[in-house]
């Protein structure tokens, strides 16, 4: 049935309902109209479609499906076609369970290292994000079931997720925040966006006009749905308006109320309800029904084992202590042999087909193995229990292959990380184990940076990241040289924390999140600031060598996007193995303030020892642009510039330079000098409100539907003192005893207004509106108020439930 045959069919009230979930995972269906009901399911990592009962977090059983790499991995191999092998397998296995919409990828830049969420997203460089998750999402929509790359925009930190507000000024927003976007919308052509939880420059974003509709639709041309995350609708009728198609999960017939309330007051137009309902009805329309029922299963694992596999990088081999020799008596020392650190914690969660373990694995593979000991337990008494098991078993082996990372407490959704470190049982045992054998390889599990300075003592360290369900088996097959490792870090690893531009404004106190540090995130801080680190972006070690030689640049210096840039490449080892060429452009005295160099192209290729090869890059729009404030737009600034080629982003092979013709003569932007030396640690309030070109806002706690429960200590009412009291004693229990209550942590960041946005028409803004009335002071009156409310949303819901089914 065509779309205009199925809209003029449909009653407004039916209209305003399908802009509202059915249920946890799934939209309103009209079976009479010809509207069936679609199923969206996370994840960025694998399918997480719940069995029963469905929850947010993933806290219920789903099914089970391939555990792939989580973003974090699969971005270390800097390979797009891995993504899309990916995204296609990801796509079948929804399509075999009935699920249109695949909640993935998540590709929020990496700002900050401390983010529990960073597992799930790709890189700390938005060319690097875009291009992978382009690649997810061809794969995804490869099968018939539409992509949602998420979260748009400016989401990167779990701690007051859904209400703090991103302040940002515009030129970091457009090159760092939405370039990644922008390439995965133009290049992947998703059906569907996520937007995000949280404020963009006093905006929510899922009801920006700036972000969803001038961006997103016009200038990129989005022409899909845009979906909202789960709970993240501030004002329904704000986001129809402003551009958002989907509410989800379910409000009931609130929301409606509110859309058709909006229309009698003449607040939003019967138009532009008809314009989101024609966005939800091509994704509707495009359903299929899948009968596919054979074995995927053993396929995937494969294709696991093989991605995982890629996406490890190796950061140390002193005296070549790896490969492992087959001689080699070998110890296995450390929990996560045992029980792997695989995926992270919350709504990204698998349920995995199979897992794979070292332990397990062992037997298969050229490992001579002596003897597992665990390392460390629960409490102390077995901490130094297992300590003196693992030394003793050390003394006996040749070498030791030492099993670490961060626990699976430490990296979740809905939690920032407090530190960068691993646990200190960890670096004790690492320090005690060596000093009864110096030949320690260790493997490092963890969704995100680490601070490293316990890995002087170990002569090998491979980055496994998390390595999904194949995961030991691929760390295997590299330990051994079956598989030649060629991952490169997508983030920078600091030195310590305090080396990090953003910490002194992230994840704080109150509302508001300064972006001070402005595009100098990650290595484009590091190298312009000239700030030591620990691994660079980009960086990865290989059992053979290579060398980059003869650049050549071809480009048309008045539409410069249509160049390229040439090297050979040589495998200058005794092993086959891949590498990855990576250009970086650099600014030669710019006018415009900049980052001393940026990714701008790569490309990963397969070479026999002593072959050689020429790689060509291609340049493209985004390749000497930068964001002009005053003409509104994308300029290039005209002169020379040095094309770096490169195999890290500190390991430069060779340069050519070039001269390109701008756009506009660049006037002098008088930035403050924070901004043109990249010393952006210590950012002042002055320079900051330069760079925004606006004053900061106040920061002071309001009582409003939007103060989250964790907030309810700056509530005037004994009721939200308790509350507040209650929750976060639970949470510090839940945090002392290593667990992360994913519920308790959800609620907890969450503003009140969620709560009826959750609940499925339990409880009504209007209820909401009672309790911030009681949270302000006005007990009485508030209490009155919320039960008043709760008897008209029961009596309304009635009414309007039978409108929405057509009855009169």
């Amino acid at each position: 049935m065509e779309h205009s045959a199925i809209m003029r069919g449909l009653t407004l009230e039916q209209k305003c309902a399908l802009l509202s979930g059915k249920d946890s995972f799934c939209t309103r269906d009209f079976p009479g109209q010809g509207i069936a009901s679609i199923r969206l399911s996370d994840g960025p990592n694998g399918l997480r479609k719940q069995t029963g009962k469905s929850d947010h977090l993933g806290i219920n059983p789903s099914t089970q499906a391939t555990c792939f790499p989580t973003a974090v991995t699969v971005a270390n191999s800097w390979n797009p076609e891995l993504a899309r092998e990916i995204g296609e397998a990801m796509g079948k296995e929804a399509a075999a369970q009935s699920v249109d919409v695949l909640l993935a990828p998540g590709l929020n830049i990496k700002r900050n290292p401390l983010c529990g969420r960073n597992f799930e997203y790709f890189s700390e460089d938005p060319y690097l994000s875009g291009k992978m998750a382009a690649g997810y999402i061809r794969g995804i929509q490869s099968t018939g079931v539409a992509a949602c790359p998420k979260h748009f925009a400016v989401n990167n930190q779990e701690t007051r997720r859904m209400a703090s507000d991103s302040i940002v000024d515009e030129r970091t927003l457009r090159e760092i925040y939405l370039t990644g976007f922008e390439i995965a919308v133009k290049e992947g052509q998703p059906k569907s966006v996520m937007s995000s939880y949280n404020l963009v420059n006093g905006e929510y974003a899922n009801e920006n006009k700036y972000l969803l509709t001038d961006i997103l639709r016009k200038e990129w041309g989005f022409e899909g749905a845009v979906v909202t995350d789960w709970g993240g609708s501030n004002d329904h009728t704000a986001g129809v308006k402003c551009g958002s198609t989907l509410e989800m999960p379910a409000a009931g017939n609130d929301s409606v109320r509110e859309l058709l309330c909006a229309v009698k007051n003449g607040e939003i137009t019967p138009e532009e309800i008809d314009r989101r309902v024609e966005e939800l009805l091509a994704l509707v329309l495009e359903k299929k029904d899948q009968n596919q029922r054979e074995d995927l299963f053993t396929a995937h694992h494969e294709l696991a084992c093989r991605a995982a596999a890629e996406g490890i990088v190796l950061l140390k081999n002193e005296e070549g202590i790896l490969p492992l020799k087959r001689e080699r008596k070998a110890a296995v020392i450390g929990r996560f042999a045992k029980e792997p650190r695989y995926q992270g914690a919350g709504s990204s969660a698998v349920n995995s087909a199979r897992l794979d373990t070292v332990l397990e694995r062992l037997p298969h593979s050229p490992v001579n193995c002596i003897g597992y000991a665990p390392g460390w337990g629960k409490n102390k008494k077995e901490n130094e229990r297992y300590r003196a098991e693992a030394v003793k078993l050390a003394k006996e082996a040749d070498v030791v292959l030492l099993f670490l990372g961060l626990e699976p407490w430490e990296e979740s959704e809905g939690l920032d990380r407090r530190h960068m470190k691993i646990s200190e049982v960890q670096t004790e045992l690492l320090r005690s184990v060596q000093e009864s054998n110096p030949n320690i390889v260790v493997l490092l599990h963890a969704g995100c940076a680490v601070e490293t300075p316990w890995e002087k003592y170990c002569k090998g360290l491979i980055y496994a990241a998390l390595g999904g369900q194949g995961g030991a088996r691929a760390e295997l097959d590299v330990l051994t040289g079956t598989v030649n490792p060629s991952g490169k870090l997508a983030e920078s690893w600091p030195v310590c924390y305090e080396d990090v531009p953003s910490g002194g404004h992230f994840a704080g106190k109150g509302k508001y999140v300064e972006y001070r540090e402005g595009p100098y995130v990650g290595y484009r801080y590091y190298h312009t600031a000239k700030v030591p680190v620990a691994y660079p972006f980009g960086y990865g070690l290989s059992y053979t060598s290579f060398n980059c030689s003869a650049p050549a640049v071809l480009v048309n210096p008045e539409n410069p996007a249509q160049g390229s840039v040439s090297v050979s490449v040589t495998n200058t080892g005794k092993r086959a193995g891949n590498e990855i060429v990576q250009l970086y452009i650099s600014k030669k005295d710019p006018v415009v303030f900049r980052p001393e160099q940026e990714l701008k192209g790569f490309a990963k290729v397969f070479l026999q020892p002593g072959e050689s090869q020429r790689v060509t890059i291609s340049l493209d729009d985004k390749t000497f642009r930068y964001w002009e404030k005053k003409t509104g737009r994308f300029e290039i600034e005209g002169g020379s510039y040095e094309v770096r080629i490169g195999l890290s982003s500190e390991d430069i092979r060779c340069s050519c330079m070039v001269r390109i013709e701008g756009t506009t003569a660049a006037a002098d932007e008088k930035a403050p000098d924070c901004y043109r030396t990249g010393q952006v640690k210590n950012v002042s309030d002055q320079d900051f409100e330069t760079l925004l070109g606006r004053k900061l806002p106040a920061a002071r706690p309001q009582i409003d539907k939007n103060l989250t429960f964790g907030e309810l200590k700056y509530a005037r009412s004994p009721i939200g003192w308790l509350v507040c009291f209650v929750m976060t004693l639970m949470l510090q229990i839940s945090l002392k005893r290593r667990k992360a209550g994913l519920n308790l942590l959800f609620v907890y960041n969450m503003p009140l207004r969620a709560v009826a946005k959750m609940t499925g028409g339990a409880v009504s803004m209007g209820m909401i509106d009672g309790l911030v009335m009681e949270l302000k002071g006005f007990w009485i009156i508030g209490l009155v108020r919320f039960v008043l409310e709760f008897f008209r949303n029961q009596l309304t819901n009635r009414k309007l439930e039978k409108k929405i089914a057509g009855e009169r």
